[in-house]
């Protein structure tokens, strides 16, 4: 916001706001995509739990992984929310890449997880 509110009356400004508009979408887009990534690596932790935790907190495994699983959703739409103010097609296209990339992961992970939360659920 604070890079649309620049001055833009003379050649120079306007480029210096063009610039800075540039900059501050493209951060816009990364922060969400490392905040995808560093909710992703959860994952670990939680297969973990889910393999050799105490059988009785098994439900509690399952809420983390929902929890994960929608902080990585909901970073990914920010992500693409500002990947459509983006005008760097280069920058845009490897952003879009890694969101895909960890969001494929992401379902992949938690549908394995999950499966062995939900085998638990029924045991107990």
């Amino acid at each position: 916001m604070d890079a649309f509110a620049l001055p833009k009356d003379s050649a120079d400004e306007k480029a210096a706001r063009a610039a800075a508009i540039r900059l501050a979408t493209k951060g816009a887009a990364e922060i969400p995509l490392k905040v995808m990534e560093t909710a992703a690596k959860s994952y670990q932790l939680l297969s973990e739990m889910a393999d050799r935790g105490n059988p009785a907190s098994i439900s509690e495994v399952g809420v983390g992984l929902l929890a994960v699983r929608a902080c990585v959703e909901g970073a990914a739409m920010n992500v693409r929310i500002n990947l459509g103010g983006l005008k760097d097609e280069k920058s845009k296209s490897a952003l879009l890449e890694k969101l895909q990339k960890i969001s494929a992961e992401s379902e992949s992970q938690f549908g394995r997880i999950i499966q062995v939360v939900e085998s638990k659920l029924t045991q107990s």
